[in-house]
């Protein structure tokens, strides 16, 4: 099977984009193995600075020959004045004592609060450095943004949770919409609304989608199989973008104990929660999601949370605590196998894909 207009577009033969993992789950050699087998791999750089950005799309272009996308977040004007004062943050702080404790950390203290990379340089970077694609999520990117793409002759990618959205990135000039429904792990990209108003599901999402724009539309959440991708391409998707089941695969960057609950009966369960960054993300429930569950609408909004949260979630992993770290993942996490590599994965999908033929999905 060919990628079809999104094949034609971006030079990739299989119409399979690999999800975008942000928080050190990315790694150049999943990306690089994805695009070397035929589909499109794709970093999450929204975490790294500028000269960061730099390093990593010269690594890429000397790991691969064929197209990649780096992925960035769009910045939520809801968040611009996020930064708490000192005082605001001691009850943030204190809440999370007991798990410094329990993971041997030192509590964060204010001063160590800071944001993170700039999003206009970080962007800035990634034009110069001119990778095949770029994608983003949570929103639009600036229209600066599109013209310099296009005059490098870089494809961009928006990211979409509902058809609203879709029609706006449309609008914007991006040469294909990812239609990202509920199903998808980690963080929901919701811009036009709130997000608990825009949680439509994959399959409901993707043809209302397909009917409203014309780019090509690419399906996410909730896909790890061939009867997944034959229902999304049934549906009107041009191609399919799969997170969860490349998380699981050897090149990943997650965690080993990350790794071990994607395969786990653990996973059948997910749920939207802003407890690890101060966005709204699907993961698994774990004891952590349980104990502050209360309160889920007191953490303070993101950047915020996320830095106060990022020892914690690094450390979960070093140590093996799956019951305290960020354990990503989409509803069909339950369908992943973790014994593949990510090229054996990919060669798998394909395969199952066209055991499908006929079948009615």
């Amino acid at each position: 099977m060919s990628a079809g207009r999104l094949g034609d577009l971006l030079g990739i033969p299989l119409p399979v984009v690999q999800g975008p993992f942000g928080g050190g789950l990315s790694s150049v050699a999943l990306a690089a193995a994805v695009s070397e087998g035929g589909g499109l791999g794709s970093y999450g750089a929204h975490i790294l600075a500028p000269r960061e950005i730099t390093d990593l799309v010269a690594e890429l272009k000397a790991r691969t020959t064929r197209p990649f996308a780096v992925n960035l977040w769009v910045p939520q004007q809801d968040e611009a004045g996020a930064w708490l004062d000192a005082a605001e943050l001691a009850p943030h702080i204190r809440r999370l004592h007991p798990y410094y404790d329990e993971l041997g950390l030192p509590a964060v203290a204010a001063g160590d609060v800071t944001p993170g990379p700039d999003f206009d340089a970080q962007v800035d970077a990634l034009l110069a450095a001119a990778p095949p694609v770029v994608s983003f999520v949570m929103g639009i990117p600036p229209r600066r943004v599109m013209d310099e793409a296009r005059r490098r002759g870089i494809a961009v990618i928006g990211t979409a949770t509902t058809v609203d959205e879709a029609v706006a990135l449309e609008r914007a000039g991006v040469d294909a919409v990812v239609a990202s429904g509920a199903d998808a792990g980690g963080h929901r990209g919701a811009f036009l609304r709130p997000v608990r108003e825009s949680l439509v599901g994959t399959f409901s999402l993707v043809p209302q989608v397909a009917d409203a724009v014309s780019v090509p539309v690419i399906a996410a959440g909730g896909i790890a199989d061939g009867r997944g991708m034959a229902a999304a391409l049934a549906l009107g998707a041009d191609a399919v973008q799969i997170g969860t089941a490349f998380l699981a695969t050897r090149e990943s960057g997650a965690s080993a104990a990350h790794k071990r609950a994607l395969n786990s009966p653990e996973a059948r369960t997910t749920v939207l929660t802003r407890l690890f960054t101060g966005r709204t993300a699907r993961g698994i429930v774990n004891r952590f999601v349980r104990d502050m569950a209360p309160y889920e609408e007191a953490v303070p909004p993101y950047p915020v949370q996320s830095a106060l949260m990022q020892s914690i979630r690094r450390e979960a992993g070093v140590q093996g605590q799956e019951d305290l770290g960020s354990l990503w993942a989409g509803q069909a996490a339950a369908l992943t196998d973790g014994s593949r590599d990510a090229r054996g994965y990919l060669a798998w999908l394909m395969d199952d894909l066209r055991g499908r033929d006929g079948q009615g999905v």
